[in-house]
């Protein structure tokens, strides 16, 4: 897929990954739709950088735990642009068991109603969007946390709802790629340890002491956190590159998920 000329909505977009990815496209010649709700100080920031890349791209400030919210926010693209081509699914919120210990009600309906409700909002209305069209396509964000769950060095990072809302996301994935098919392709980008999601620049990890933070990193087989120009060079293999590839998922963890097992040395038998 050529990004020159197409039409890219990006949700989570006031800073970090989501903010990363929308740039990139701008500047790869997609015009470009950035959500954003929260960090107000930040989101002023990205929509300042959108702004001097040039072109016909809008920042957007919507709840996208409201249904109804998505609708209009699906209704404006199509008075603006008349199309949509990519869909940056990005929009989660996990809480940290470091951050906020045992759960609350509250806590729980918040993960559920971002990391999981809201993708499901926003594909639905999406996809007849996106439809429309040729060729488009659809990359949903995830994190291991689905696989992993609260265990291990992870279990101070990653919590149940959270958890269980991932694993959930996988099976959507496959759901949408049946759905969108044949011209919509659907992948999901599983996500490790990054800088501003789970590892750098989070709460969470600045409050884990260094033998914590260095338990989890030595658990990835590549002994490091991954940076967010890694996802981004992600994103845009899988939207420009990956024309045979839908209903997969690309795990971009380091090895955090094959870590902590060590490979003994073969024996020598007994013949």
């Amino acid at each position: 897929m050529k990004l020159q000329g197409k039409i890219a909505l990006v949700l989570g977009g006031a800073k970090g990954i989501g903010k990363g990815i929308g740039l990139a496209l701008a500047k790869a010649g997609a015009t470009v739709v950035l959500t954003h709700y929260d960090w107000p100080e930040e989101a002023a920031i990205m929509q300042e950088e959108l702004a001097a890349i040039g072109g016909d791209h809008l920042a957007i400030k919507i709840d996208l735990r409201e249904p109804a919210a998505i609708q209009e926010l699906l209704s404006t693209l199509r008075a603006r642009y008349g199309t949509l081509h990519i869909l940056i699914n990005n929009i989660e919120r996990g809480g940290m068991p470091v951050v906020h210990g045992p759960y609350t009600p509250e806590q729980w309906e918040l993960e559920m109603a971002t990391t999981l409700r809201a993708k499901w909002w926003v594909m639905r209305s999406a996809l007849p969007l996106l439809q429309e069209n040729g060729e488009a396509a659809v990359i949903t964000l995830s994190s291991i946390a689905g696989i992993v769950g609260r265990s291990g060095p992870a279990s101070l990072i990653f919590n149940d709802g959270y958890s269980a809302a991932n694993r959930a996301i996988s099976s959507f994935t496959e759901t949408w790629a049946r759905e969108g098919a044949p011209s919509v392709r659907v992948n999901e980008l599983m996500l490790g340890f990054f800088e501003t999601r789970h590892a750098e620049q989070t709460r969470g990890w600045d409050l884990l002491s260094e033998e914590q933070q260095n338990a989890i990193r030595n658990h990835i087989l590549l002994k490091r956190t991954g940076k967010i120009e890694e996802i981004i060079a992600a994103v845009l293999f899988l939207l420009r590159d990956a024309t045979y590839m839908t209903g997969a998922v690309l795990r971009m963890d380091g090895g955090y998920v094959l870590g902590g097992e060590k490979i003994q040395p073969l024996p020598p038998g007994v013949e």
